[in-house]
């Protein structure tokens, strides 16, 4: 299934420069595995140093937030949107 990853402006150094890039997959964890296998290192990003989503970025699938889903598990469907958005702290 191709999806289409919006990539935040943070990690487009690892797409070079690109805002939209596609990835193949049937679930959020095998399409993060074919995003850094065509960009590598960006998973690094995402995931943390066991393989779970970093607690400060957020993924959705299509404008569902996957912690309140399946997580890596979480279905992506052929043309769905997966979204990853660094969380922005301040005060």
């Amino acid at each position: 299934m191709s999806v289409t990853v919006r990539i935040p402006t943070i990690l487009r150094t690892y797409t070079g420069g690109a805002s939209e890039v596609t990835a193949e997959g049937t679930t959020l964890g095998e399409v993060l595995a074919d995003l850094d296998r065509q960009h590598q290192g960006i998973a690094a990003r995402v995931l943390d140093e066991d393989g779970k989503l970093r607690r400060f970025v957020n993924v959705y699938v299509n404008d569902d937030d996957v912690r309140f889903a399946e997580g890596l598990g979480t279905a992506t469907p052929d043309g769905a949107g997966v979204s990853i958005i660094p969380a922005v702290a301040g005060g």
